[in-house]
């Protein structure tokens, strides 16, 4: 076996001794290197009881190396590929976990948060030139009709504009987001809690089949490993880390999406966050993080995402405006005299200038204005309002 072959099995094998995000087994692959760190737990040298506990159960049951050598094999079964962070393709801002601190953090979830060991991947795309220019786009599974809607349109939008939208795969706001990307023709990719050649939930199926066609299925998880809660929560650490920012599309008081955007705001990404109904549950949790976090962006849609991840001075959002009307090139003094002219009849020059408190001479330099715009017309007497222009008729199709 080559040293390289020996390296890959011994990530693979510490991956299954231990749960991803572990401290210090990505400690003692930094001080070790991943062979002799395999060796030291194997051998019971794990630096705390708790791994020394972990190690000597799972091994009790099987054999780690043995494990790793079949999770290879399956691995090329299913079609993917394992990433290293020796690889080219490995995403360099996951190295951004080393600095993750949670304030208040006390459940494990919230405390091992280190960066992979490897990745399981499906698709062709490369992973790290992906995940360089892209957003996470989360949120509640009982998503409402409204989220799924905004989701959509956010996912389409970035994809259409050449960003790869990343999700987790659920119902609800992800599988609308990669719908959305999808729809546009572009890249998503599914970070998942399970083994990439798992479909879960069972009813997206068909949806992660389109994503390994086109896009990528990623995993910390061997392949044929099981979707278990926690590593949903372990899961969303590498999306916040691995992509240039996060938006929050609906998340009730104790979602799991909302996790994803405190990570983001940790690590210093743009965390964005899409405002909802404050008669819905399904936005409780997206309104608290705006309340609690001066970080967290509102936004309400993909122009204002791309403001806020794309590059100074490119992808500035236009100013929210209502359509562009005649009078919006008029100047003050103008628009005083069309506002001062009856909705019916006529109004002579003299009056007219009154009523708008302008002098004569300013009154009929506006009305020649006005009158060239087609908005007042000349009559006897005076000046009035011109009558609303008529929609055009269509002509009349030939008759044969």
């Amino acid at each position: 076996m080559s040293t390289r072959d020996e390296r890959l099995l011994a990530r693979v094998a510490l991956t299954w001794l231990a749960e991803p995000g572990t401290w210090s087994v990505h400690r003692l692959v930094q001080q070790l290197g991943p062979v002799a760190a395999l060796d030291l737990l194997l051998d019971g040298g794990a630096p705390d009881r708790r791994l020394r506990d972990v190690v000597a159960a799972r091994t009790g049951a099987e054999d780690a190396r043995a494990v790793a050598v079949e999770a290879l094999a399956r691995t090329e079964r299913v079609g993917a590929r394992l990433l290293t962070p020796e690889d080219d393709e490995w995403p360099v801002r996951l190295g951004d976990l080393s600095r993750l601190v949670l304030a208040g953090a006390s459940r494990r979830v919230d405390l091992e948060t280190a960066p992979p060991l490897c990745f399981w991947v499906r698709g062709g795309w490369p992973l790290g030139e992906t995940l360089d220019r892209s957003v996470a786009v989360v949120g509640a599974r009982a998503a409402t009709g409204y989220g799924v809607h905004v989701a959509t349109e956010i996912g389409y939008g970035l994809a259409e504009r050449d960003w790869a939208v990343v999700s987790g795969g659920a119902f609800g706001i992800d599988a609308a987001a990669h719908r959305g990307a999808l729809t546009a023709g572009g890249v998503t990719v599914a970070v998942l809690a399970c083994g990439v050649d798992r479909p879960y939930p069972m009813g997206n199926a068909a949806l992660f089949d389109r994503i390994a066609d086109t896009g990528l299925l990623v995993s910390e998880w061997m392949p044929g490993a099981d979707p278990l809660r926690p590593r949903f929560l372990i899961r969303n650490r590498v999306i916040a880390a691995a992509t240039r920012g996060a938006v929050l599309v609906e998340a009730a008081a104790r979602s799991g999406a909302t996790q994803t955007l405190n990570r983001a705001i940790a690590m210093g990404r743009p965390a964005m966050i899409v405002p909802g109904p404050v008669t819905s549950a399904m936005s409780v949790g997206a309104h608290e993080l705006l309340r609690e976090h001066s970080a967290a962006r509102l936004v309400t849609g993909v122009a204002h995402v791309l403001e806020e991840v794309g590059r100074i001075g490119f992808d500035l959002a236009p100013p929210a405006r209502g359509p562009d009307r005649p009078t919006d090139l008029l100047d003050d003094e103008a628009t005083l005299v069309l506002e001062s002219l009856p909705r019916r009849g006529v109004l002579g020059v003299d009056a007219l200038a009154a009523r708008a408190g302008v002098d004569l001479r300013t009154a009929m330099r506006k009305l020649t204005l006005l009158e060239e715009l087609a908005m007042v017309i000349r009559r006897d007497g005076g000046y009035a309002l011109a009558p609303p222009a008529k929609p055009a008729t269509p002509a009349p199709e030939a008759q044969g």
